[in-house]
């Protein structure tokens, strides 16, 4: 196994064009194998890809029903889901993240609504904020018929109803190749609150679903890892 560096410590990376580039190691072995998205017990897995995944593994991991937001790579080949491949915009990919979640507590609308209203602007187009490129775009990329039906008939309601001033421009795929994100990736938000990119582009997301959603937020979020 290859041996990569550790991303810098907390506030000390330069925020350049993209300021979040500097937050993981230059070289990233890919991996070889997608992740299988079938239902384990009662839950059920959709994916959405928002921009940054940070933010959207950050928020989804502080929602009430959701037992699991992992950040990875979707829509493209196995050999290109890693960082530094899917940085270049080339491999079709989209910086995504796995929703696992437990119908009973909340349904697939309510996480639809606050992907839509907290988590990122679906009239963007290839790009989210200070991020621009394919990997950024907006997607949701659905685990079964059923789920791409109920998904589509939400967006298509959301355009029809014309909530947002400008056309929504997220794509729904069924879609079942999810690869997870390397380590350092996992729970960034909620592990790096200080972390510059962070208090600028993702607090406020979080910040946003308290407020919008107070019933359905969680102080204590629901994390990948044990430990960074």
């Amino acid at each position: 196994t290859e041996t990569v560096d550790a991303p810098e410590p907390i506030g000390t990376a330069s925020l350049t064009t993209s300021p979040k580039a500097a937050a993981g190691p230059s070289t990233i072995p890919a991996r070889e194998a997608p992740l299988p998205l079938a239902p384990v017990g009662g839950t059920e897995t959709v994916v959405v890809a928002g921009g940054c995944f940070w933010g959207v593994q950050g928020v989804f991991e502080h929602v009430m029903g959701v037992s699991r937001a992992e950040s990875g790579y979707t829509g493209g080949a196995a050999d290109t889901a890693n960082y530094d491949a899917v940085s270049t915009g080339a491999t079709g990919h989209a910086e995504s993240v796995a929703i696992t979640f437990d119908p009973a507590q909340i349904t697939l609308e309510q996480i639809l609504q606050i992907f839509f209203s907290v988590v990122h602007d679906p009239t963007q187009l290839d790009r989210q904020g200070p991020d621009v490129g394919s990997q950024y775009r907006s997607a949701i990329f659905t685990q079964s018929p059923e789920q791409q039906r109920t998904v589509q008939a939400y967006v298509d309601q959301l355009t029809q109803d014309r909530i947002f001033s400008n056309p929504i421009v997220t794509t729904v795929e069924l879609n079942t190749e999810f690869f997870p994100a390397e380590d350092y990736h996992q729970d960034f938000l909620n592990s790096n609150l200080d972390y510059p990119y962070i208090i600028a582009h993702d607090l406020p997301k979080v910040q946003n679903l308290m407020d919008r959603f107070p019933e359905l937020f969680r102080t204590d979020p629901v994390l990948i890892l044990i430990s960074h």
